[in-house]
């Protein structure tokens, strides 16, 4: 990673993604071949919650989350999913981008009644399961919760002042 492909800044889109930024979403998604089409690129930009940018004002990662229940937990979360474009993975994006995350859509959350009561995630990247074996991730608050349906390790974060039964989405996966 060269000194300009830094990322030096974290812009918060969650509910708010400017059409620009949006594009320049879209086609970093489809250069680094993490979306295989424009239609699926598009479906999932309003789930767009934060993403890095360059000093150099070019994308460097993206996170995204959606609201959904999942069999295994049973109550609606945020199904979060962060993508690290390759110049920049071996960086801490992907835990900065989720610390952010966290803060946005705990105060989201706590804001409009608890739509959803956490954040979920499955573990795709092998590299991080095998990193962090422990069942709590004490610098961010995730705990594991067992194996999805696709037999990856799921982490839950629960939000601050949520409550079980919130009237969040039904959807199912």
């Amino acid at each position: 990673m060269s000194d300009n492909a830094r990322a030096t800044r974290i812009v918060t889109d969650w509910q708010a993604l400017a059409p620009e930024a949006g594009a320049a979403i879209a086609a970093f998604w489809l250069r680094e071949q993490a979306i295989g089409d424009a239609a699926a690129g598009e479906k999932r930009l309003p789930e767009v919650v934060a993403h890095a940018l360059t000093e150099a004002g070019e994308i460097a990662a993206v996170c995204t989350a959606v609201a959904m229940t999942m069999p295994r937990i049973g109550e609606p979360m945020y199904y979060y999913r962060c993508f690290v474009g390759k110049a920049w993975r071996g960086s801490r994006l992907a835990f900065t981008l989720l610390r952010r995350a966290q803060r946005v859509l705990e105060a989201y959350a706590i804001a409009n009644g608890f739509p959803c009561i956490g954040i979920v995630m499955e573990m795709e990247n092998t590299r991080f399961t095998q990193a962090l074996r422990r069942p709590v991730w004490p610098a961010l608050g995730f705990v594991y919760a067992g194996k999805s349906g696709r037999d990856l390790d799921l982490r839950v974060w629960y939000f601050d002042g949520a409550r079980l039964g919130s009237p969040g989405p039904v959807t199912k996966v």
